[in-house]
């Protein structure tokens, strides 16, 4: 039996199907606006994960999406809407919960499953990563493109994104590079690769196997082995594309994002665009198109982001989650640079997608300047440190 729990709404923007209160199914539900992630829908998740992780009866929590668009992301109107009210504490708050949500799908303490069939950008592809099975299918596409927003990969990138083979993780924070499904399983960002069109035989086996489980005394371990064993059979080794990827281009990648500075890393691109073994090398696309995003992007954002990935690498989740809700809280107010509301004005008002960054140019971004990003949060008026609720699962992500 079926149960479709509307939460009371006429158009919910996340349905809720319960399976003989064993599988629980959360769908995002705005298809009309890409899955953009609204203060709403992230309120209602919030809630819905931390009800199925109290609830016994609850053995599977599985996450996906309504339409072709898993989630661009957050809710860019809404952000800038409040932004330009100037009612910061509000989109404070939505940030605040999109951190505290992947905080507990993070460590959540039964085995939760997303399935990605679409595009994920953004925050919307932040909600995916901390879940222990990732799951991308041929129409999986993943994406940080904020830096040519004028913004920064947040909502725990940096601790994602570090952990990737390499500099990988540098090359997607600053270029907003797309990955596919194949390069998602590859590099750890998916950890089961399964045809779209399997999706709902594997769906059904999840419903039919742990609901059979539901009478007996079953430890969490043995649940993330039943689910594990059931993905595992539908889950298939896809062929990886034979050329103009970054998987293809990864010595390069490892050549030029692990340089110590943006300028640096621009600096052996270039270098690398003009030569290849004493030849001019200018009809690699993927070079081209790579220099070209650098190029684009916010100066101030790159910057930020790079140091950010790299702090990343030392860190937990929870310290990466603290110092990057000082980063967009200092992005949303602008006291530093305003890139973030000209990277919204030149998509949503002026919608020709030109951005006059200030500063302007990467060498007009002091060291000084990006500190102020990191510092704490302590004197700022009536502004506290982001605090993540306490958790004994930690971390029950599947390693990257």
């Amino acid at each position: 039996m079926v149960s479709f729990n509307l939460d009371h709404h006429r158009n919910p923007e996340v349905l809720i199907q319960d399976f003989n209160s064993s599988v629980r199914i959360l769908t995002l539900n705005r298809p009309r606006h890409f899955n953009a992630l609204s203060g709403k829908m992230l309120s209602q998740l919030l809630r819905l994960f931390l009800a199925h992780d109290h609830d016994v009866k609850v053995k599977v929590v599985i996450l996906k999406s309504n339409g072709e668009v898993f989630s661009v992301g957050g809710d860019i109107v809404e952000i800038a809407r409040h932004l330009y009210n100037g009612d910061l504490r509000h989109g404070l708050k939505t940030t605040e919960e999109a951190y505290k949500l992947l905080y507990l799908i993070a460590t959540y303490s039964k085995p939760q499953v997303s399935i990605l069939n679409g595009i994920a950008m953004g925050r919307g592809a932040a909600i995916y990563l901390p879940s222990r099975f990732r799951i991308a299918t041929e129409n999986s596409l993943f994406s940080m493109p904020e830096t040519a927003l004028g913004a920064v990969p947040e909502t725990g990138a940096s601790y994602f994104l570090s952990r990737l083979p390499g500099f990988l993780g540098e090359y997607l924070a600053l270029t907003g590079a797309r990955l596919d499904g194949p390069e998602m399983l590859a590099c750890g960002l998916a950890t089961h690769f399964v045809p779209a069109t399997k999706l709902a035989l594997l769906e059904q086996e999840l419903i039919a196997s742990i609901g059979a489980l539901t009478n007996e005394r079953t430890s969490s371990c043995d649940l993330v082995f039943y689910v594990s064993s059931i993905i595992h059979k539908y889950s298939i080794q896809p062929a990886l594309k034979e050329r103009g990827s970054a998987w293809h281009n990864m010595d390069v990648i490892e050549k030029c994002f692990s340089k110590r500075t943006v300028e640096e890393v621009v600096s052996a691109l270039e270098k690398e665009a003009t030569y290849t073994d004493g030849h001019v090398n200018g009809a690699n696309p993927w070079l081209t198109s790579t220099i070209q995003s650098l190029k684009k992007a916010s100066p101030i954002s790159l910057k930020i982001s790079l140091r950010s990935i790299r702090e990343g690498r030392s860190q937990g989740l929870g310290e990466c989650l603290v110092r990057e809700y000082r980063m967009v809280y200092r992005i949303a107010t602008g006291e530093i640079s305003t890139d973030f509301r000209e990277g919204c004005t030149a998509l949503l008002v002026d919608k020709d997608r030109i951005q006059k960054w200030e500063p302007c140019k990467l060498e007009l971004v002091s060291d000084q300047m990006v500190d102020r990003y990191f510092s704490k949060l302590d004197e700022v008026e009536e502004l506290k440190e982001l605090q993540l609720p306490a958790r004994s699962n930690l971390p029950a992500i599947a390693k990257l």
